[in-house]
Formats: structure tokens, C-alpha cells, sequence
């Protein structure tokens, strides 16, 4: 009797369509795809203008009253703020007067929570 041979797969496995991988590289890696604007964020003109925003602001959180002191990901450490989300229009991510200083603490909590309802609201749109 033969003995049977392996016979390699006619298709490869493919990566799921639905969904997106888990984690923040994955998230991050997916959010540089679709929105080309956070290049934005890794500009030196964008350097200057928060820290022209920090330095306005006196880096006190104008959400909470705390100085912003801490660096990194400290909960205090200072973070620019677009009052009005952006969503990638040029005038409104580059206008110092759209911007405020928040810490990482109210950026994470309180205004992400803020903006999540007013997209499922439709007030800000995706």
C-alpha cells in the first residue's frame, strides 16, 4: 500500500474582515491608515503651538484648575486639548484658540467620555 503525501493548502489562511486586531499598536497602527491627519501630531509645528497653548494657559488645566506638572503618562502631566474635535479640518486643528491645556487625567476621562457622546449623538459626527 502508497503511503499518502501531504498536500499543501490551495488557500492561505486570511486575516479576519471583521473587526480589527486587539491592542494599541493595532489601534494606532489602524488609526494612521484611515486618518491621515495624525501625521499631524508629529510635527515640530504642532510642538510649538501646545506649548504656545501650555504656556498661555500657564499649564493649569482649564477643565479642573490643577497645574499641569507631571510628564510622560503621569495623570498631570499637560495635554493640548482641540475644544472643537477637529476631525481632520486643517483650521480648526492648527487655531490656538481651539486649543486648551487639560491634564492626561480629564483628557482620558472627561473629554473622551465627552466626545464618544457627542458622536453617538451625531453632534460631532465620526
Amino acid at each position: 500500500m502508497a503511503k499518502l503525501k501531504t498536500i499543501s493548502p490551495l488557500v492561505d489562511t486570511i486575516k479576519p474582515l471583521v473587526g480589527r486586531a486587539k491592542g494599541e499598536k493595532a489601534r494606532d497602527h489602524h488609526r494612521r491608515q484611515t486618518q491621515p491627519w495624525r501625521a499631524w501630531y508629529n510635527t515640530s509645528r504642532w510642538e510649538r503651538l501646545r506649548r504656545q497653548a501650555f504656556e498661555r494657559d500657564m499649564y493649569i488645566c482649564q477643565r479642573s484648575g490643577e497645574i499641569c506638572a507631571g510628564t510622560g503618562n503621569d495623570p498631570n502631566s499637560p495635554v493640548a486639548n482641540h475644544v472643537t474635535p477637529h476631525h481632520g479640518d486643517a483650521s480648526l486643528f492648527w487655531d490656538l484658540n481651539n486649543i486648551e491645556t487639560v491634564t492626561k487625567r480629564i483628557h482620558d476621562s472627561l473629554i473622551q467620555s465627552e466626545e464618544r457622546r457627542a458622536a453617538a449623538e451625531g453632534q460631532w459626527g465620526a
